[in-house]
């Protein structure tokens, strides 16, 4: 079929389709010509190379009468080849469309694969020749989709967060149909829904699910990446995971159960590595535009994020690039909001970080974005990389502090007792001297980084062989124990005291001030063998085992379902500002920091490290009727306490026991006796 390319001022780069054909835009500051190729069905035969337009700022674009959706399609963009000052132009290499909102097929470079050779970069450095087009995946033509904002679903500022990889979410779990587990429909599924539900998830935060490559290095040893912290299209959902409509569809059931939907993003890199990478798009379109690179040598990308490259936030075509990225997913997507991974790099320039940088500027006036729910992972490899606390008012950041605060002190470190008043407290002391409240903090014990839950109470080392990097990679200092045996056991009294721990972290969690995350899994006792950084592990290793009815899992998840129950119940746990002992006489609620004898704790107390018991009471505010209580007793050393109940108007119901979390509800205990907490245990109490 001949085709024609006709003049045509693109305002925006993307492809757009029109009455009669469809606009194909680009922006390249620095190339000589750009060519749009357009392949047949199979995406296997070159069928039209057409040369774009220059238009104004800097876009090559054009329209092709007849090219639809489902054209397939990618850009050969020419240019000088001089790697030393950081120019990389190579025509012989087909490149994905930045703005494709769909791809053929997955993009898995091998390590000899064209794709990765788009030539030397020292001395004599030559451009590669050899034709790429056979093996890179081509960029595919979509139509707009309908509007999804005003599907938004508004929920609480401080909803429990619900981490979870869809795939390994709904690989194992009964009842969905073989054709949909792991992708976008099992999560839509009726059982999956109904299992967030009953267990009181009101947000769920989806890792990647944007299109990303599998690394050359992986992919060399038979692995491939599982995370998908390593994208190359920000506007198009994986194949593996389903197409566009069927993200859509996901959404909007989830929105129907009135649970929100949060995406994991990656815009600090991008697939394509060192600078010797892969070459699949940014690198071969603009490579001073889209990359920072290092001043001193500009053959070289500046490497803040450990992954081998930045995206160049700082540059308005790149921040374009991801504010119009955000605003596809939350506009025509309808998803709630972003969790950023290694955010620091997008509020750094060539001056630092600054909190005040353009791209969180361009969120605050942006009025799609600015009602959107905004999560950082506060920090990256960097200079001045790690910046807890130090984001805009409005951000909930990931509070490692605080884990590995709750860590240690249900290990038994000494002389944390401190630091697990202010955890609970919401990290006053980071947050609040910067205006912002405690729902900022989002809190967390586990995450997909790291052991899981079950792992941190049985392994004191990682077990990460099956990555086959001889067990180097993933965290060292993990701060937990195994009590006596490494890894699974029959002993019954270690595995009493596991799940004992357990529920203590959770609990924790659970009954402090912040926004709390529950890693998916978690709940149901799911392990990873010990290997804390399974990012290449898409098989059982990461799929969640769920467990069997009357299993002491399953009675483990009960428990933790009543958990998050009583957190959802009780105002006082998402309590919009910091809560502060201010007198009986205060008209607000307050927070009491007690010893065993339901004295107010002592300075000289605070400071003994061998200490490892509190009680936290939270008591509602003076005009409330009836004034709200809850009482946590904490006792994380190695002997029984005994502690006495806090004096006051009423009696106390006890609500919750981790060293008996099958007591659905127990005895009313009378104002000023005592209760017996076991060791490395804790108990709830309510008003009777």
């Amino acid at each position: 079929m001949r085709r024609e390319v006709l003049r045509a001022e693109g305002l925006r780069p993307g492809v757009e389709c029109r009455e009669g054909g469809t606009q194909f835009t680009l922006f390249s500051a620095e190339a000589s010509r750009v060519d749009l190729c357009l392949f047949d069905a199979s995406g296997g035969v070159e069928e039209a190379r057409l040369a774009l337009h220059h238009t104004s700022e800097d876009l090559w674009s054009g329209f092709v009468p007849g090219a639809g959706p489902g054209a397939r399609y990618g850009y050969r963009v020419h240019g000088p080849w001089e790697p030393a000052a950081g120019l990389l132009f190579n025509p012989h290499k087909l490149l994905l469309d930045p703005y494709a909102r769909s791809f053929s097929q997955g993009c898995t470079p091998g390590p000899q694969d064209v794709a990765m050779a788009p030539g030397t970069t020292g001395a004599g450095a030559l451009r590669d020749t050899r034709d790429n087009a056979a093996t890179m995946p081509k960029s595919v033509v979509t139509a707009a989709g309908a509007t999804a904002s005003a599907r938004h679903r508004d929920g609480r500022a401080g909803t429990l967060v619900y981490e979870m990889h869809l795939r390994g979410f709904s690989m194992r779990m009964d009842g969905i149909p073989e054709a949909e587990r792991g992708r976008f429909a099992g999560l839509a599924s009726a059982p999956a829904i109904a299992y967030l539900k009953a267990l009181g998830i009101g947000s769920v935060e989806l890792l990647p699910v944007q299109y990303f490559a599998d690394e050359p290095a992986l992919t060399a040893r038979g692995l491939r990446n599982y995370w998908g912290y390593n994208s190359i299209g920000f506007f198009a959902p994986h194949n593996r995971y389903g197409s566009p409509e069927e993200f859509r569809v996901m959404v909007a059931r989830l929105h129907d159960a009135g649970i929100e939907v949060l995406l994991d993003v990656v815009y600090n890199h991008t697939a394509e590595g060192e600078s010797d990478g892969p070459f699949l798009c940014f690198r071969g379109i603009d490579n001073r535009a889209y990359y920072r690179l290092d001043p001193a040598d500009r053959s070289r990308n500046l490497n803040d994020t450990g992954c081998g490259n930045t995206l160049n936030i700082a540059h308005p075509r790149v921040l374009q690039l991801v504010m119009d990225s955000l605003r596809y997913w939350r506009g025509e997507m309808g998803v709630d909001g972003f969790r950023f991974d290694l955010a620091t790099v997008l509020g750094r320039d060539e001056r630092g970080f600054d909190p005040r940088a353009a791209f969180f500027a361009a969120l605050r006036q942006d009025p799609l974005l600015a009602g959107a729910r905004l999560i950082a992972e506060p920090w990256d490899i960097g200079p001045g990389g790690y910046r807890l606390g130090e984001f805009p008012r409005g951000w909930s950041e990931w509070n490692d502090r605080y884990r590995d605060t709750v860590r240690r002190f249900w290990r038994g470190d000494a002389g944390v007792l401190p630091d697990l008043a202010r955890a609970l407290h919401g990290s006053s002391e980071i947050f609040e001297s910067r205006g912002r409240g405690p729902r900022e903090s989002l809190n967390f014990i586990t995450s997909h980084d790291g052991f899981t839950l079950r792992d941190l109470v049985s392994y004191e080392q990682r077990h990460n062989e099956a990555n086959l990097e001889h067990n180097r990679d993933g965290h060292h200092a993990n701060f937990s124990a195994n009590h006596g045996v490494e890894g699974g056991t029959a002993d019954p009294a270690i595995n009493a005291l596991r799940l004992r721990q357990r529920l203590n972290l959770l609990a924790t969690l659970l009954l402090s001030q912040g926004t709390p995350m529950l890693l998916a899994g978690d709940e149901a006792g799911n392990s990873q063998q010990g290997n804390n950084n399974a990012y290449c592990q898409d098989n059982d290793t990461s799929w969640i085992e769920w467990p069997q009815s009357g299993s002491p899992d399953d009675v483990f998840r009960e428990a933790v379902r009543r958990l998050i129950a009583l957190r959802n119940a009780e105002p006082l746990l998402d309590w919009p500002v910091f809560i502060h002992d201010r007198g009986e006489e205060s008209e607000g609620p307050r927070c009491l920091w007690l010893d065993e004898q339901a004295s107010p704790m002592p300075e000289a107390a605070w400071r003994d490290p061998a200490r490892r018991a509190l009680t936290m009471v939270l008591v509602g505010s003076s005009t409330a009727s009836p004034r709200t209580r809850l009482a946590v007793f904490f006792n994380a050393g190695k002997a029984a306490l005994e502690f006495r109940l806090p004096a006051g108007e009423h009696d106390w119901r006890l609500v919750f026991d981790s060293a008996a979390p099958g007591d659905v509800e127990g005895p009313v205990l009378s104002r000023g006796s005592t209760r017996v907490v076991r060791e490395h245990a804790l108990v709830v109490l309510r008003p009777a």
